[in-house]
Parts: structure tokens; C-alpha cells; sequence
């Protein structure tokens, strides 16, 4: 009797270890297909985002070139390059609560693509056909290569998914591979704050490692931000927890100090270069910072690990080929600063008299040897006597015109 139960009962567990097997495929399934959601999306994103900045630049580049008096916000095309920013920017943050965050950040090279093939056909000027192969060979080899760094990423990109439930995220949060990561980042960051702000360092490279080391924590939160809404939406309500606001004030802050670097760079650097090295150091930051908090690598295979680093790489090489290529702009000064003149003091603060300085003239345009120049010729110097603080009822004036000779 004990045998005929145990074989029956045997019998009856048998099918619930099959279908809990069988669930298994259908579990992986659903999870590439939220992934290939979260890649369509941006790369949807980024393309829209990409034409709408052109979109913006040739409005601009159109009042430019015309009598058309009104501002370029009074305009239809750079209305619309707004609207589509604001919609390709949705189609991004969308994206990340998708796919995992290793997947979602070096899709940014579509945008590169992107402005590089529209600028080629819109913004940029007249070419000849005999020139054409010449000056763009490298971008449409760019073009190519990232491209197919762009489908290696999507093919062997990583395959975690969870919920973003408060209580995941701040599990992740207190870590400590999160922790420890984070607080080399920290280092990492004052170090190279230190060197720029105290030591003048304005090397590119220390400015967009700044820039990238934020934009780390940037998308780390911004993935948070983003599942959590859809969890809330698909009816798990987490936007009355606490982490929810941690993240999205570090977000917008992050993003904040993000741009005021860019800024920094931008007045500083060619946008090529910017771009590319960018782009470069913002992903592999990224991707770490990805790695160590959502565990986006864990359980995958070494081969899917080694095509999806060779796609980075694939991509990276061909958003350097296409940002090579660019021209870059001449600088053009169409005044003289009066401040950087030899001899020209800045005003004073304390309402003190400064003297000019008698070895440079004092006016703009004339030459430092007055004695070979004829007497009418010579400018007439205005030396300044101070105010006298000893009588109170009188006080001198401020300054007097002296007669000019060849004398003095």
C-alpha cells in the first residue's frame, strides 16, 4: 500500500515539474521581447531627437541667412524641433523600462548616425560629385560600423529583467558591490575636480570624465524612475515611496551639473570632438555603473558577454570615424575687447582714482613714440589727481587737463 501511494503520488507531481519546465522558454521569450520594446524605443528616441535639433539648427541657420526680422522662437520649424525633441526624449526614458540599463545607453549612437547623415544632405554645403567620396568616405564607414554595432548590441545584449518595485531598488541600493562602486566614483570625481577647478587642468579628458562619471548615476536613477512608473501604471502603485523621490531628485541633479560640464567643454572643445570621446566615456561609465546595480551580466554566457563588447567596440569606432570627419569651425572676432589692451585698467571698486599707465598711450590708436609726430598730432594725456581727504568743506577736482609739450 505504501508503494501503490508513493508511485501515485509521483504520478500526480509529474505534470506540475513539466509545465513549471515548460513556463521556463516562455519566461525567456517575454524577456527578449521587452527587449527588443526597450531598443526599438531608442533608437525611435534618438532618431526624432537627432532630426529635431536639425530642425532647430536650419531654422536658425535660415533666420541667419535672411531679412526676416522675427526671433526663432516665432517660428513653425523650431516649434516643431521642439515638439519632436520633447517626444524623442519620452521615446528614451521610456525605453529604460523596458530593457536593461547595458542595452539602452550605447543605443545613443543612433543619434550620432543620424545628425551625420542629415547634416550631409541639409545642413552642410554644396559638394561636387568628384569631391563627395573624398571628404565623406569616412563618415559612410562610420555610418556602416555603427550600424552593425548597433545589431550586434541587440542581439547579444543582456537578458535581466525584474520589477522596479521600491523594494528591489533600494535592496540594490544598499549593496555593497553598489556601495563600494559608488564610493570609487566618488573618489574618482573629487580627484578630478580637484585638478580642474584648483589646478586649471581643462584638459577635454578630464572634463568629460566628469561629465560621464555623472551621467553614470544619471541613468541609474532615470532606469528607477522609469520602472517604477510603469509598475505603478501596470497597477502596483510605487510612487507614494520614499525612494522614488531620492531618485528622481537625483536625476534632475545629476542632469543639472551633467549640462553646466557640457557647457563647460563645449566653449572649450570642438563639438566633434566632444562627441565622440563623449560618447566613448559616457557608455563604458555607463554600462559599469549598470553592471554593479541592476546585475545586468549575472547568469549570462561568456559568448554573449564577448559579441556584446565587440559590438561597443564596433560602435565606438564608428562614431569616431564619423565625428573625424567634421570640419571644424573658425574662430571669428569681429571686435577688439578694450579690456584686453595693454595699459587699459579695469574701473575701480571703492571709488578710488586709479592712474593710468604712463608707458602705454592713452588713446586708442596712436602710436607709443610721440616725438617724431608734429606737436598737433601728439594726444593730450589726462593725468588724474586723487581727491584730498584733509579738508573737509573743500574737495579738489577729480582730475585737470594739462598742457601737452614735447617736454613732458
Amino acid at each position: 500500500m505504501e508503494g501503490g501511494n508513493s508511485l501515485s503520488l509521483q504520478l500526480q507531481q509529474l505534470p506540475l515539474a513539466t509545465a513549471a519546465v515548460s513556463v521556463q522558454p516562455h519566461t525567456d521569450s517575454f524577456s527578449y521581447k521587452e527587449n527588443l520594446i526597450g531598443a526599438l524605443l531608442a533608437i525611435f528616441g534618438h532618431l526624432v531627437s537627432s532630426i529635431a535639433l536639425n530642425l532647430q539648427k536650419y531654422s536658425h541657420i535660415r533666420l541667419a541667412g535672411s531679412k526676416d526680422p522675427r526671433a526663432y522662437f516665432k517660428t513653425k520649424t523650431w516649434w516643431s524641433g521642439l515638439f519632436l525633441l520633447v517626444l524623442g526624449e519620452l521615446g528614451v526614458f521610456s525605453s529604460y523600462a523596458f530593457a536593461p540599463l547595458s542595452l539602452i545607453v550605447p543605443l545613443s549612437a543612433v543619434s550620432v548616425v543620424a545628425s551625420a547623415i542629415i547634416g550631409i544632405i541639409f545642413i552642410k554645403e554644396k559638394w561636387k560629385p568628384k569631391e563627395f567620396l573624398r571628404r565623406y568616405v569616412l563618415s559612410f564607414v562610420g555610418c556602416g560600423l555603427a550600424v552593425v554595432g548597433t545589431y550586434l548590441l541587440v542581439t547579444f545584449g543582456p537578458n535581466s529583467h525584474e520589477k522596479m518595485t521600491a523594494e528591489n531598488i533600494t535592496r540594490h541600493l544598499v549593496s555593497w558591490p553598489f556601495l563600494l562602486y559608488t564610493l570609487v566614483e566618488i573618489i574618482v570625481f573629487c580627484l578630478l575636480l580637484y585638478f580642474y577647478k584648483e589646478r586649471n587642468a581643462n584638459y577635454i579628458v578630464i572634463i568629460l570624465l566628469l561629465v560621464a562619471l555623472l551621467g553614470s548615476m544619471t541613468v541609474v536613477t532615470v532606469k528607477a524612475v522609469a520602472g517604477m512608473v510603469l509598475v505603478s501604471i501596470q497597477g502596483s502603485l510605487q510612487l507614494d515611496s520614499p525612494i522614488f523621490y531620492i531618485m528622481l531628485v537625483c536625476m534632475i541633479a545629476t542632469a543639472i551639473y551633467q549640462a553646466t560640464f557640457l557647457a563647460q567643454a563645449s566653449q572649450l572643445y570642438d563639438s566633434a570632438q566632444i562627441s565622440s570621446i563623449g560618447y566613448i566615456l559616457s557608455t563604458t561609465a555607463a554600462i559599469s555603473a549598470g553592471a554593479t546595480f541592476y546585475l545586468d551580466f549575472m547568469g549570462e554566457d561568456v559568448l554573449h558577454i564577448c559579441m556584446f563588447a565587440l559590438g561597443c567596440l564596433i560602435a565606438f569606432l564608428g562614431v569616431f570615424l564619423i565625428t573625424r570627419n567634421r570640419k571644424k569651425p573658425v574662430p571669428f572676432e569681429p571686435y577688439i575687447s578694450m579690456d584686453a589692451m595693454p595699459g587699459m585698467q579695469n574701473m575701480h571698486d571703492k571709488g578710488i582714482a586709479v592712474q593710468p599707465d604712463l608707458k602705454a598711450s592713452f588713446s586708442y590708436g596712436a602710436l607709443e613714440n610721440n616725438e617724431s609726430m608734429p606737436e598737433i598730432y601728439t594726444p593730450a594725456t589726462l593725468p588724474i589727481v586723487q581727491e584730498q581727504h584733509g579738508s573737509k568743506g573743500v574737495s579738489a577736482p577729480p582730475y585737470r587737463v594739462l598742457e601737452h609739450s614735447k617736454k613732458e
